[in-house]
């Protein structure tokens, strides 16, 4: 059985990450009302929030900046995927990070770019509507992303007599994301820990590593 391309892989991982996440996020966005909270396990929650920046809900600039960062970003790896998308010489893997990595921006690229126009913002407890009659909340490229992942794996009281902190709530690993900031997230570590020497090595270099490592296996 033949080999899906590069091109084949990376355009099933980005479809794939894209319609997940978006499933997820108009799934919550229609059944939450804003910052509620439903435990699946101790560690494991759902709580529906929005925010203007980066991912883990960090705010950073702009938001018109931000949703054009993205969409520049977005481009930028696909035309990187295109170009790479014939080579045999790379890992399968560090094709598949990078189709992850485009797949997280370009997901919430779509919240920044579209939500403003076809969800509403109701007052609390009510939820959104999708594509409501009265219009969307914002407009063009001002929409919020969708977070809804949060695992307070576990939590404490400092004591009273602790410096600095004594006599607060704390909570381990705060942030609440979406399926697109994972996936982006992890693929970048995957690519940091394993694939760092592919990273900016020019066709004919990654070729002669591969020879190498050939011979080397030939001669033991």
């Amino acid at each position: 059985m033949k080999r899906a391309s590069n091109g084949t892989l990376a355009a099933a991982i980005i479809a794939a990450v894209i319609i997940l996440d978006q499933i997820l996020k108009i799934w919550v966005k229609t059944h939450f009302f804003y910052g509620e909270d439903y435990a699946i396990t101790d560690w494991f929650r759902i709580r529906f929030i929005e925010n203007n920046g980066m991912a883990f809900g960090m705010e950073l600039g702009s938001k018109l900046v931000l949703t054009w960062f993205r969409i520049i970003a977005v481009s930028l790896f696909v035309f990187y995927l295109a170009k790479i998308s014939k080579r045999t010489d790379l890992p399968r893997g560090y094709v598949a990070c990078i189709a992850m990595i485009t797949a997280g921006a370009a997901s919430n690229a779509i919240d920044g770019i579209f939500y403003g126009l076809i969800f509403d913002a109701p007052p609390i407890p009510l939820v959104a509507e999708m594509f409501p009659s009265g219009g969307g909340y914002g407009s063009l490229f001002y929409g919020r992303v969708v977070d809804m992942l949060y695992f307070p794996l576990c939590e404490w009281d400092w004591p009273s007599w602790f410096p600095m902190v004594g006599g607060e709530h704390f909570v381990f690993f705060q942030p609440i994301f979406n399926i697109a900031d994972a996936t982006l997230s992890v693929s970048v570590a995957v690519l940091i820990l394993f694939y760092s020497s592919v990273l900016g090595k020019k066709p004919e270099e990654q070729k002669n590593a591969e020879g190498e490592k050939k011979e080397d296996s030939e001669v033991k």
